[in-house]
């Protein structure tokens, strides 16, 4: 590849430009790669499988997040604690989404969810899941719902 420099720019600043751009290219997903994925594990979940989407669509460092308490760092972490938020609900009655946005690395969902837990009782509600995207799996999420 040859590079051509114009004017005065100084070569290490455009070697480094390029090298920065190359590097997102390769290792940030596109908005359609996103949208892909989002697609295929909010279908899973709609379809009963959250635990096959967590398990194909999170990644080993995945942080996930209540509102502002702490996240839980770790797919093994989060993976119990998903199975024990399974264990301990008594009712499902709904689970909808209600809107996507996508961007470059980063993608948003709302949820409208109706269930029964065994501590909390009745919960429906709406829940805005903000995730982080790397490696074609989601490294962050975040919720954010009212309690």
């Amino acid at each position: 590849m040859s590079l051509f420099i114009l004017g005065d720019w100084p070569r290490n600043v455009i070697a480094k430009t390029l090298h920065k751009k190359i590097n997102q290219t390769l290792f940030t997903m596109t908005r359609i790669q996103i949208e892909k994925a989002l697609t295929d594990l909010n279908d899973l979940v709609l379809s009963g499988k959250a635990l096959e989407a967590f398990e194909k669509y999170y990644h080993e460092d995945v942080s996930m997040q209540e509102n502002n308490l702490p996240p839980t760092v770790s797919k093994t972490a989060n993976r119990d604690r998903e199975v024990q938020f399974f264990q301990d609900v008594t009712e499902f009655r709904q689970a909808k989404v209600k809107g996507v946005a996508i961007g470059d690395g980063i993608s948003y969902v709302t949820w409208h969810y109706d269930y029964t837990h065994k501590d909390w009782g009745v919960r429906n509600y709406t829940q805005v899941s903000i995730q982080q995207w790397k490696d074609g799996k989601i490294i962050h999420e975040q919720f954010i719902y009212s309690n």
